[in-house]
């Protein structure tokens, strides 16, 4: 932060699920980043002043009939003895305070859009030192998004960040084996995600990172197919892409699976399309390499499978050129991973993509999608998806693939499953 600033973040609330029901409550990433605290409406003040650096909360006062329904609440006393604040109030008192906290500013960090009611006070208090101006008071000279800062900070991961990501990431393993060992013909795909879902709540995870997807068959080729409600079939492949979510670090991994337990025919075909291209990118992934690099490698590697095996057919440079491959690979191979899924952190840095530097963790995550209706498409290879996404973090002078304990390779893959 600017000499002489004070940075306002806003924590999560509590959403409604339906009628008098919440959602389970998950803190907002930044504030979780900056504070570990894990409960509703609180808000972090930070000041960077002449007196040094402070950290005050206002959080949700201890209220003993409201713990009785809802659990324990810290309170001002807890803010302070169990997350280290300097000072702790009341949430109910920032609005008030805001006069006293945003006198003598001369940079205000604030993100703007969450909180109406904060945000029009927070315009007011700067219109009131305004107009005070003649008395020495002036209003903040500029506001600035706290992201700027904060999402840099969170794009490189420390040590211990990285052992959390290790710890989900082996959760995520388990999990795996324990949805891909039951795959069987007439089961439901939501059977397979609630082993999933138990894996990683047995193993001291939140559960999962996002929604998981377990798609059968055609299904597959849908992106984000979330409905899990339908029955698997013999000599179709299931793609499970599910990851755990650890102290809010995710994993997020995919991988596709014979429900005969066993990869042949075409499946096998575009499977080995994906699986080369994906473990290239990761041989690839390193310092001063950037992840539009990894996704230009990807796209050749994809489109000369593809043509290898009959799914395409002309150029490669014409259909690259021309983005017809779009057609079966139409997402990026790589997204920034940590207390996000798709994490925080630009993906430019000047006028083009910027460097992968040490700390940095994403994703690897090539995939082909055939529609069941696509004419054009050779018959035998319509109505397949496959992905095969791992959790790659840069090193000093390479990569560690965080996943690479969950099997790809067809043969480990089979022996895996059927063990």
């Amino acid at each position: 932060m600017k000499p002489n600033a004070i940075a306002i973040i806003q924590g999560g609330r509590l959403a409604q699920r339906s009628n008098d029901t919440e959602y389970r409550f998950r803190q907002d990433s930044d504030f979780w980043y900056l504070t570990g605290f894990d409960h509703p409406d609180a808000t972090a003040v930070i000041r960077n002043t002449e007196n040094g650096p402070s950290f005050s909360l206002f959080v949700q006062p201890r209220d003993r009939a409201a713990e009785i329904w809802t659990g324990y609440r810290p309170g001002i006393e807890g803010a302070v003895e169990e997350y280290g604040a300097d000072e702790a109030y009341e949430s109910s008192q920032l609005l008030e305070a805001l006069d006293e906290i945003l006198e003598a500013t001369d940079h205000l960090y604030h993100v703007f859009g969450r909180n109406s009611e904060l945000d029009r006070k927070l315009l007011d208090v700067q219109e009131t030192l305004r107009v005070q101006s003649r008395r020495g008071v002036e209003p903040a000279r500029e506001i600035l998004d706290p992201r700027s800062i904060l999402h840099e900070m969170r794009l490189f991961k420390t040590p211990d960040e990285i052992e959390i990501m290790r710890q989900a990431a082996d959760i995520t393993r388990e999990a795996h084996q324990e949805a891909a060992t039951r795959l069987k013909a007439g089961r439901f795909e939501y059977e397979i995600e609630a082993r999933l879902d138990y894996v990683f709540r047995r193993r001291g995870g939140w559960g999962p990172a996002y929604s998981s997807i377990v798609a059968g068959g055609a299904n597959a080729t849908v992106l984000h197919y979330v409905r899990n409600d339908q029955p698997l079939r013999e000599d179709s492949l299931v793609l499970i892409d599910a990851g755990a979510e650890l102290l809010g670090y995710a994993s997020d991994v995919t991988r596709t699976y014979p429900v005969s337990k066993k990869y042949t025919g075409p499946s096998k075909e575009v499977y080995d399309v994906v699986l080369n291209a994906q473990k290239r990118a990761i041989q690839d992934a390193r310092p001063g390499m950037t992840l539009a690099d990894l996704h230009e490698n990807t796209i050749q590697d994809l489109v000369n499978g593809m043509l290898e095996i009959g799914l395409m057919k002309g150029r490669a440079d014409s259909i690259i050129e021309s983005e017809a491959f779009r057609k079966y690979y139409m997402h990026g191979t790589s997204h920034w991973l940590g207390l996000d899924v798709h994490d925080s952190g630009r993906y430019t840095q000047g006028d083009g993509p910027r460097l992968l530097e040490a700390g940095m963790a994403f994703t690897i995550e090539p995939g082909l999608y055939i529609p069941i209706n696509d004419e054009e498409a050779p018959e035998k290879f319509r109505g397949i998806g496959i992905r095969i996404e791992d959790n790659v973090v840069i090193t000093e002078d390479a990569s560690e693939n965080l996943t690479a304990a969950i099997p790809k390779e067809t043969a480990d893959v089979e022996q895996w499953i059927q063990s």
